[in-house]
């Protein structure tokens, strides 16, 4: 079985310090959270970028100086600028945190639209045309983001299109609009085209069964404070790093040897 890539998504857009104290806001903040995933094992950062207050932007002039931060604790890591951004952001206000320099390697692409809570999560096929192909202008690969197995499908008609190259690489986003439970998550696996890379989260405290159903299911493993905030029952994670400590723990458990930046890399065929 390959090595595990676990990506930290380390902030979020939504999740307040109001939650845990620990929740990065401003670039020191969240360089410090980067570091901390880095050290235990993360060789992704999944970034979403804050205002010193909290306020989710995705401007490319707060990336930028983020990027720039989170590059110097950590040279080799593999950053991921999210351009689902927040609700009620435009598509092309989401997409500006992939302007940033230089070019990111990496970029999530959220392949269809949903519930998010209250709101509406908007990804049109317009607007997933035009992010694929601006990525793939800038040579960006895309993290087929899908929140249910019709999202998988959508991601497999604009493959047939022309849109998304193979091999792709989805992150099964569990918890939101589909169930997090390990029956869903299988279904989802075996609906996924021959050759596909994949990695799972789940919101809240399905994080880390879902995590360790992954581990042993093959796949790659997303943790952080973007998706939850506890350690265990009743226990504030303190770091991005506990988290992700935690997910290489039942990695070593389960017999998977957790993946450098540089084995990441090589597993997800970036910079190909």
């Amino acid at each position: 079985m390959e090595k595990l890539i676990i990506t930290a998504a380390i902030s979020g857009a939504e999740v307040m310090k109001e939650n845990n104290p620990a929740v990065p806001y401003t670039i020191e903040e969240i360089a410090r959270e980067a570091k901390s995933a880095y050290d235990a094992g993360a060789s992704v950062i999944h970034l979403h970028a804050r205002m010193d207050d909290g306020t989710p932007t995705q401007s490319h002039e707060r990336f930028q100086p983020i990027v720039d931060a989170i590059k110097e604790l950590c040279p080799d890591v593999i950053v991921q600028p999210s351009t689902g951004g927040a609700t009620g952001m435009t598509a092309m206000e989401r997409f500006d945190s992939t302007n940033i320099t230089p070019t990111p390697e990496f970029a999530t692409l959220s392949c269809g639209s949903c519930n998010f809570g209250d709101e509406i999560f908007e990804n049109t096929e317009d607007i997933i045309k035009t992010f694929a192909t601006e990525m793939k202008k800038k040579g960006i690969k895309p993290e087929l983001e899908c929140f249910d197995k019709g999202m998988i499908d959508i991601a497999m008609k604009m493959h047939k299109k022309g849109y998304l190259d193979a091999p792709m690489h989805f992150d099964f986003v569990l918890g939101v609009q589909m169930s997090a439970t390990v029956r869903d998550l299988s279904f989802c696996v075996d609906s996924l085209p021959p050759g596909s890379t994949w990695t799972a989260c789940a919101i809240g405290r399905a994080e880390f069964p879902i995590a360790a159903a992954t581990i042993a299911m093959g796949g790659h493993v997303r943790v952080g404070f973007e998706d939850n905030l506890y350690l265990e029952k009743g226990v504030l994670a303190k770091s991005n790093g506990e988290m992700v400590a935690k997910v290489a723990a039942i990695a070593k458990l389960l017999g998977r040897e957790v993946a450098t930046p540089a084995e990441a890399r090589e597993i997800l065929g970036l910079g190909k």
